[in-house]
């Protein structure tokens, strides 16, 4: 019984978390985001399924977009990647960005958390669907990992479910 509580209240937390709107960061410089980030850890998603080694590369174009350019290898090995186009809708929320890759769609890239330096920031959007812990290097510490995915579950995000991406290789 006392299991079946536990599991009502851990449930009933998570379904509030995800209900709660996604706050993102305050202010965002956008010339210190631009540049390359190592995907760390993610939700499992169709698009990304079985490759490693992901990096997103992101640069200011002249017309005030972002060019983003992701990189990562397939389980066969070979390297994949794909360019898309971000920008920044509503100027008043410099972190809630979309996304396209292909024409028509744009997906919602919300960032909800960067450290001071810029070194690391948790990405994801406000269903709760898709989620990323980048940094700029392609390892991260014990204790800044377990830092950031506090910081997720306290969003709302299942970290449970968390890939992380092997960044070794050849």
């Amino acid at each position: 019984m006392k299991a079946i509580r536990k599991s009502a209240f851990v449930l009933l937390l998570s379904t509030s978390c995800q209900s709660q709107e996604l706050a993102t960061v305050p202010k965002l410089d956008i010339d210190r985001y631009m540049g390359t980030w190592y995907e760390i850890a993610r939700l499992p998603n169709r698009f990304e399924k079985g490759m490693e080694c992901i990096t997103a590369t992101y640069s200011l174009r002249p017309d005030g977009r972002i060019t983003v350019m992701n990189r990562g290898v397939k389980s066969s090995g070979k390297l994949s990647q794909i360019e898309g186009v971000a920008w920044i809708p509503d100027k008043s929320e410099p972190a809630k960005l979309k996304v396209r890759f292909f024409w028509p769609f744009a997906g919602k890239y919300w960032i909800i958390h960067v450290d001071a330096n810029y070194k690391y920031a948790l990405v994801g959007e406000p269903k709760r669907k898709y989620f990323w812990i980048l940094s700029r290097s392609p390892e991260v510490d014990k204790e800044t990992l377990q830092e950031l995915t506090r910081i997720a579950a306290q969003k709302g995000f299942d970290t449970n479910m968390l890939i992380f991406v092997n960044q070794k290789c050849p």
